[in-house]
């Protein structure tokens, strides 16, 4: 049974750091609260280190409108130069899992910030893992993962058994326990076949195969502040996660299985609770049931067949796009931002997004997106978030 929709959308300017949030609100009465925040900076002429400044003192102060009972889960960091801004990130003292990538703000600026905020739960570190602790389960967030190898397989090889290796210590699997990994490729028209290619044997031996299941990804261009690792992995796993809690969409009137191509993740993946359900829609381009390109060197028609295409993603969850909480939009050439720009203003102006530079896997898919969306949901079989 699905409730009335709880999600509610706010946009706050703050013109004496030159910086806004977009919020995106899941906070029913009675039950636990989440917050997708989407932060920005409107000034590309401060310098690096203010404009560093200016997003911390935008996450502080939306932490503190919060109050103490909300806790900040996950932040990451999309950045113009990763490698000469480290020294701006690599913080002591962080209480919650960051993630940092070189993915630059197409507005200009430096850096840009998803950070994930839940009420009434413990934050923690225990060795690798950052631990989102809540009454039913514990959510395990693995992020930076990588091995500088100068070899994309075999560095993704490395990733995935430390990642296999963190999840036992919770006797988690990357099968039934793994809900979503986002992997960056440094030179992604190079080595994205080499990554595809060790992840599919790595899964092969996990048994994730398509008479099973795979794991909700976005895989695309980015760096590390490690200019030497050429993959770098974030994952999001569930300790306690019931077999009949997940469910696989796929949209096949849409869209052809992953595998047919010869890459192995899954379009979106739902994750239902007793009070709400989770939808995780992976990074989805411009393409049809046949595993084709739709419009060609077509920008805009690329960007309106893609949110088709995460639409009937959502649908299959009982979702739309006015449940979305959060969503990154990718660009491979930074002439289309302007274009895209607009579109997303014009149509999804409340969501919470954030437009990045970053060439999609495939040369011709000129934008992907990805997206998070919550829907309200009663399931007295389920335990509550």
């Amino acid at each position: 049974m699905i409730n009335n929709r709880q999600i509610d959308f706010k946009i706050i300017e703050w013109d004496d750091i030159c910086a806004s949030a977009r919020l995106g609100s899941f906070s029913p009465t009675g039950l636990a609260a989440e917050y997708h925040v989407m932060f920005q900076l409107n000034n590309r002429y401060l310098n690096v280190e203010k404009q560093f400044s200016n997003i911390e003192t935008a996450i502080r102060r939306i932490g503190d409108s919060f109050g103490e009972n909300v806790k900040c889960v996950f932040k990451r960091y999309f950045v113009s130069d990763a490698v000469n801004q480290a020294d701006f990130l690599h913080r002591q003292n962080e209480s919650s899992a960051v993630s940092i990538v070189e993915q630059a703000p197409l507005n200009g600026t430096k850096v840009s910030v998803w950070a994930y905020f839940v009420s009434d739960c413990r934050v923690y570190a225990d060795s690798e893992t950052w631990i989102m602790e809540r009454p039913a389960r514990k959510h395990l967030f693995n992020t930076q993962l990588q091995t500088p190898l100068s070899d994309e397989a075999l560095e993704i090889r490395s990733i995935f058994e430390s990642y296999i290796k963190s999840l036992a210590r919770y006797k988690c699997t990357l099968k039934d326990n793994c809900i979503r990994t986002w992997i960056y490729v440094q030179g992604v028209d190079i080595h994205y076949m080499g990554m595809v290619n060790e992840r599919k044997r790595i899964f092969e031996e996990q048994g994730l195969n398509p008479e099973t299941h795979f794991i909700a990804s976005t895989g695309i261009e980015g760096r590390y502040t490690n200019p030497k690792s050429l993959a770098l992995m974030d994952a999001y796993g569930i300790e306690g996660i019931k077999p009949g809690q997940v469910r696989y969409l796929h949209a096949p009137a849409h869209l052809n299985p992953t595998y047919e191509y010869g890459v192995t993740f899954e379009r979106a993946t739902s994750v239902d609770y007793g009070d709400r359900r989770h939808v995780f829609v992976s990074g989805t381009a411009s393409i049809n049931n046949k595993g084709e390109i739709v419009h060609p060197s077509d920008i805009v028609r690329q960007t309106g067949r893609t949110f088709e295409n995460v639409g009937m993603l959502l649908k299959q969850a009982e979702a739309q796009m006015s449940d979305v909480v959060q969503m990154i939009v990718y660009l491979r050439d930074i002439a289309d931002y302007t274009v895209v720009s607009e579109y997303l203003e014009t149509n999804y102006a409340k969501t919470p997004y954030v437009l990045v530079l970053a060439p999609v896997c495939r040369p011709g898919w000129l934008v992907e997106i990805e997206c998070i969306a919550i829907k309200a949901m009663k399931n007295s079989e389920l335990e509550e978030f």
